[in-house]
Order: structure tokens, then sequence, then C-alpha cells
């Protein structure tokens, strides 16, 4: 079966013409990673069954392995039994890796070297929820641009600085195809089938599951949700976005106002009438989960993650850290340990 190019155009994974009939099937190999995300994994594996029911044709067919040959257990405790052997995925044009919120214990040394047999044997690589990270290991992203879910976005950029990470829903970057979780892996799958397939049929795709608006690559995954929309509203995320990225070196308030050209007084009226607090206030919870982040999902050092959300001491850190969550960073870290070592004894118990 011939392959898909391992150099199409930049942004661009495959088209319609890459040099294959378009009655030819493109063969998908999915890994499943213990306490993968089930629900990325099938909005994936649903779009191409549905694009096969519409067009009444084999457009795709698909793989699903487990690296240990074992039933995939998802992180909602359901277990995939029905599983494909790992010498399919020799076949595959496409691989995708699916993670979940446990990918750090479940990326050992046996995934990285079945996800860089499978990227030499030149198919086109690609990541599910967490299943970046795994990729990332396994050196298959240094110099790409990718996506991961927000939740891990902050502690894996420190941990991989050759891989460019971005807080979009998807990302096609030559050979790589990474995405968000939740539902973005249905958009994915939708801009390939277009791509190759026809906007047409991802119309009719789109019709039976409800989905209103095919999300693009560029799409942000976190934006402000206030409840209603109404004036300003753009200021605000703005402003929110800003302060996402200033985390480290925080910006003082009247600057922010100035860059989204508003006074500092507007500023704190549109924060209160969407969010009930002031921008301080806004900024502060940011800074402040983007710590949880990196100390539920990093192994940085306390003090390293205290600076890296711009707090000048550690004494303000804790005690802003526990106004907000109830407890110290410290404890915070025992915590996701201890969660760890939970998972673990249960997957050997299974």
């Amino acid at each position: 079966m011939p392959r898909i190019p391992l150099a199409p155009p930049p942004s661009v994974a495959f088209s319609a013409n890459d040099g294959k009939s378009k009655n030819d099937s493109t063969r998908v190999g999915f890994i499943l990673l213990h306490d993968y995300s089930m629900i990325a994994f099938a909005n994936a594996v649903e779009t191409l069954r549905m694009a096969n029911y519409i067009s009444r044709r084999p457009l795709y067919q698909w793989t699903v392995v487990n690296p240990d040959q074992t039933a995939a257990v998802a992180s909602n405790g359901l277990a995939l039994t029905s599983i494909g052997d790992l010498a399919d995925l020799a076949e595959c044009d496409m691989i995708f890796v699916c993670g979940g919120v446990n990918i750090r214990s479940v990326t050992n040394d046996a995934v990285r070297q079945l996800l860089r047999q499978c990227a030499a044997g030149g198919a086109v690589m690609g990541a599910l929820c967490t299943g970046s990270f795994a990729l990332a290991s396994a050196g298959l992203l240094d110099g790409y641009r990718c996506a991961i879910h927000w939740e891990n976005l902050a502690a894996i950029s420190e941990e991989f600085p050759k891989v460019r990470f971005a807080p979009e829903v998807f990302i096609l970057d030559r050979d790589r195809m990474t995405c968000s979780g939740g539902t973005a892996p249905l958009h994915l799958m939708l801009h390939l089938i277009r791509d190759r397939h026809g906007a047409k049929l991802v119309m009719d795709i789109s019709e039976q599951f409800i989905v209103e608006r095919l999300r693009a690559s560029n799409d942000r995954q976190r934006i402000p949700q206030p409840e209603c929309i109404g004036p300003g509203y753009q200021h605000l995320t703005e402003a929110a976005e800003i302060m996402a990225a200033n985390i480290e070196d925080p910006l003082p308030l009247a600057e922010l106002a100035s860059a989204v050209g508003l006074s500092l007084r507007q500023l704190e009226r549109l924060f209160h009438r969407y969010f009930s607090i002031n921008p301080a206030q806004y900024y502060m919870n940011l800074r402040l989960r983007r710590a949880q982040e990196l100390l539920t999902h990093s192994s940085q050092p306390i003090m390293q993650v205290t600076v890296a959300c711009g707090f000048q001491s550690s004494s303000h850190f804790c005690k802003a850290y526990r106004s907000l969550f109830g407890h110290a960073p410290s404890e915070e870290r025992r915590r996701q340990a201890g969660a760890c070592e939970s998972r673990t004894t249960v997957m050997r118990v299974a």
C-alpha cells in the first residue's frame, strides 16, 4: 500500500492530490495508552466510521492496539478488549497515540521504542489529548509545532524546549498531527477528510453529529466564557490572553489596559461585569492555576514553580496558593504523588 508522503506542504498533513487514488482506503492506527481519554479516541474513530457510512465506501480502515497487548483501560475505567496486533501498525498510513490523565507513568521505554519504529516505517505520526507527551518523549516532535490539552501545556513546554507547543485546538505540521482532547479530535478528522474527500462529505458528517461549526486549526483551546457576551467582550478576551502570555513577569494593570485600548477603570468595570472580580484577582488566579498545573504535571521544584509563576517570594506564593486552593503547594505535590502511586498499583493488580 502506498504511503502518505513524509514531507507534505507545511501545515497540511496530506491532501487529495497526494498521489493516492480516492478509491484507496486510508489505514489509521490508534495506540491506546492506559488511562487514555475515551472521549478523544471516540471522537476520532467515530468520525472515520461516519465517513465510511455516509459515503458507502471503505474510505478508512483502522486498527487499535495497546503496547502491552492487553485490554486498554480508559481513564473512566472502561476497557476496550478488541485489540489488534502491533504488527498491523506497519501497514498504517497514519498513527495516533492517545493518552490521558496518567501519561507520564505509562510512557515507558517500550512505548517510546514503538513510536520510533512507527515513525521510521514512514507513517505520519499523530497524537490525541496528552499523547503529544509520548511523541515528545520519544524525540519525534523536536522542531515541530504541537498541540496538547491545555491542562498540560505549561508543564510540558518547560520539559521539552525543542518542541514548539501552542494553545491551539489542533496543529498539522508536515508529517505530524497533534490535537488537544475532548471534541478536538473530531474537528481534526473532519479537516483531514475534507482535504482528501471534499467539503460535501464533511458537511454530511457534521449534520449527523450535530456539529454546527468546523473549528479551525488556529482556534485557541481556552478563552474566557462569561455567561453573557456583550459590549467589551473582545477587550476582555484580549486582556485575558495577554495575562496568560505574561505569567512569569506579570504586567502592571495600567500597561495591560493600555495594550487593549482601555483605561484602567474601564478594564475593571468589564471584569466586574463578566467575572465579578477585579483584574488583579483574575490575574492572580490565573498565575496560581498555572502553578497548580506545574505542580501536578511536572517535577519542577516548588521554588522553580514559584519563580515561573511570577512570585517574588515563597511565602507570598504559599499564602496565595493556600487562599485559593485551601492547602499549601507542598501538599499539592504530595497529593499528586499519592494519586500516581495509587493508579500504578491498580494497573499492576489488573
